[in-house]
């Protein structure tokens, strides 16, 4: 194997968006999607065939925004899903689980139909996420429940607990709250998510993975068995993958330095302000903090606008650099 073929391992990653869709969203290979599938409904519902449908779609109105899902699908009963992979955070993910499914829930009733009709087909949105779902507001940890990487939300009535609408539904699973360790799989859900979240470091089947299931993730996922087209795309998709993350984790840096930064001058002002004569005219104290203050926040808008550059040039979407840069959208535009 090359030098390049070495630099991206063995298999294919599937945490990657060329991975997602290449053993998740080909026709040759949705056997694998439905495997997967079915260890997240595990039992409620059993998946027997898919088609793959349009993963484009615009508004009713020239001014409604336009959709692009990752996959979507129709089973054999006609149920809808809508399979969607996030590698970073996103502040407002839930909103726009719930978007997507509702644009394909307003596509079922044909416009101008007449009458009381409004019966629709099962629509289920599926997440595999590479965050915590919890992030900003507590840990995953804190949830209720020995499965804090799934989430299973339908809709329900909120003294009973029990179901009120059963054809919508959302599973969600986060890959870095998922810390189980090969003798603690008790489930294929279980053995689904080790795969994806450690496959790119794997070097053959392990014989705690189901061989019937898996088997085929292992024969097709061969990096050196690539056609040329799919090694180039993968290439880029990996390397997107990884550059995302630095720019996201230098993101991170900053924004912890500058706050400490901050946290610092803040204390370190009122410290001195405390501490200062009596004597000591109370406008020159003033005046100083105020000084060192705007000194500080212009260093650190000078430090989110260079890294805003850096995220829009990795192609970032304008979404993701407001969440970690904090400027404004009209800002990034301009960069």
């Amino acid at each position: 194997m090359g030098k390049l073929k070495k630099h991206l391992g063995k298999y294919v990653d599937p945490r990657t968006d060329f991975g997602i869709k290449f053993y998740f969203g080909r026709e040759e290979n949705k056997i694998l999607l439905i495997e997967f599938l079915n260890s997240l409904f595990e039992g409620e519902k059993v998946i027997a065939d898919l088609k793959y449908k349009t993963v484009e779609h615009d508004g009713d109105q020239q001014d409604m925004r336009r959709v692009v899902f990752d996959l979507h699908c129709v089973g054999s009963d006609g149920e809808v899903f809508i399979v969607e992979f996030q590698q970073l955070f996103q502040e407002f993910f839930k909103d726009r689980a719930v978007f997507y499914t509702s644009r394909l829930i307003n596509k079922q009733l044909a416009r101008g139909k007449k009458g009381n009709d409004y019966c629709l087909p099962e629509v289920y949105f599926v997440g595999i996420l590479e965050f915590n779902m919890d992030k900003g507001e507590g840990t995953a940890l804190s949830r209720k429940t020995d499965r804090p990487y799934f989430y299973d939300v339908a809709l329900c009535d909120k003294h009973t607990h029990e179901v009120f609408y059963d054809k919508l539904g959302y599973k969600l699973v986060s890959l870095p709250v998922f810390n189980k360790r090969p003798e603690e799989l008790e489930t294929i859900m279980d053995q689904w998510l080790y795969l994806l979240k450690h496959l790119s470091t794997m070097d053959k089947l392990p014989s705690f993975l189901d061989k019937r299931i898996f088997d085929r993730m292992f024969a097709i996922g061969e990096v050196g068995r690539l056609k040329e087209e799919d090694l180039m795309s993968y290439e880029a998709s990996l390397k997107q993958r990884r550059d995302a993350e630095s720019v996201y984790n230098s993101a991170l840096r900053s924004g912890h330095a500058a706050g400490l930064a901050v946290g610092k001058a803040e204390g370190l002002a009122k410290g001195k302000a405390e501490g200062l004569a009596k004597g000591l005219a109370e406008g020159k104290a003033e005046g100083l903090a105020e000084g060192k203050a705007e000194g500080l926040a212009e260093g650190a808008r000078k430090n989110a606008i260079e890294t805003a550059k850096a995220m829009k040039k990795d192609g970032l979407t304008i979404e993701q650099i407001v969440k970690f840069t904090k400027l404004t959208v009209e800002e990034i535009e301009k960069l």
